[in-house]
């Protein structure tokens, strides 16, 4: 298969070091002398060090070549959410695409799919998510993930592109799932590094993430999700991993806040994009206007925000009415 794989950071490296093995990969960066080193180096000094470019997988800073050679296979966009619109855009019209990031976007609250069906509705569009960091699926290390489209044709061929003896790829018919799933964890990922960085104790963690999880589940019943994504790899996976691994950018942010860094030190710190930070606040805001009740995002937005402590936000979590787990179903 061709496949095209757009942004070079640590996630689109590590996916195309791993297809290589098996597939025509050309990987794009902006940057013309990044993909110049890379070529010569056969690393990727900035985002993936220690993970050798296999000889065979191409890079490239020509955007269009680079689309082009996956017209007809699969195109898959790395870039950060806040990318996705304008790199969506230029993709030709019927292309398969799957995208990687996680998050809302800013300024308009949507999802990957809804921005996807709003720039190009004609696409055969999806996304690959799941519980994975890619220092360890680059060195192969044994993964799990999950691509989800409506398109079951399109799922299918990303277990072509991507499916090995260490990476096993599931499919999704609920990309609205999924993506909610992708968006949510990394916000819950900030809450937990945070209560971990007060050592506020391991019954504290198991509180917010189990409590997270309802949080994630409620926004994503009300924008037309199944409950049986929630529990799988894109749900519950992916939140544990990114709220209790120590590669997780979002957890080392909550532990960064809980030491009293200011959020633009800790920033400039990490280097590499923390998506918690951004979507927070569009978490928050698309949970609104749903009439969705999401404390725990509401506390880690004060934070982000300076209006409140780490330390004040878990008192005030902790201090909120008691009341029943779990709603009863509808007679």
């Amino acid at each position: 298969m061709k496949i095209s794989i757009l942004g070079a950071g640590a996630w689109g490296t590590a996916l195309a070091v791993q297809a290589a093995a098996r597939h025509e990969v050309v990987l794009w960066a902006r940057d013309a002398a990044a993909v110049q080193e890379m070529a010569a180096t056969r690393r990727n000094a900035r985002y993936l060090p220690d993970a050798a470019l296999p000889p065979n997988l191409a890079v490239s800073a020509d955007l269009d070549a680079t689309i082009a050679h996956g017209r007809e296979g699969l195109i898959v966009v790395a870039t950060p959410m806040a990318a996705l619109r304008t790199t969506l855009a230029r993709l030709p019209d019927g292309a398969s695409v799957l995208w990687l990031c996680k998050g809302f976007e800013a300024g308009t609250g949507l999802l990957g799919h809804e921005i996807a069906r709003e720039v190009q509705p004609r696409l055969r569009a999806g996304i690959l998510s799941g519980p994975s960091f890619a220092q360890e699926v680059a060195a192969g290390q044994p993964t799990a993930l999950v691509a989800a489209s409506e398109d079951e044709a399109l799922t299918q061929a990303a277990v072509a592109a991507f499916h090995s003896e260490r990476l096993r790829v599931y499919t999704s018919l609920d990309p609205i799932g999924v993506e909610v799933g992708g968006a949510v964890k990394n916000v819950m990922a900030i809450a937990v590094g945070a209560s971990d960085g007060l050592r506020a104790g391991l019954n504290a963690r198991a509180a917010l993430i189990t409590r997270g999880l309802a949080e994630m589940l409620r926004l994503g019943l009300s924008l037309g999700a199944r409950t049986e994504t929630f529990m799988g790899l894109s749900g519950m996976g992916d939140l544990v991993l990114t709220a209790t691994g120590d590669l997780s950018r979002n957890r080392r942010v909550g532990l960064l806040l809980a030491e009293g860094k200011p959020l633009p030190q800790i920033l400039a710190e990490l280097g590499h994009v923390a998506e918690g930070v951004y979507s927070a606040p569009t978490v928050l805001a698309r949970a609104r206007a749903r009439g969705v009740e999401m404390p725990i995002t509401e506390a880690v937005v004060a934070v982000l925000d300076g209006r409140l402590s780490a330390a004040n936000a878990v008192d005030l979590l902790m201090g909120r009415e008691a009341k029943a787990e779990s709603q009863a179903p509808p007679a």
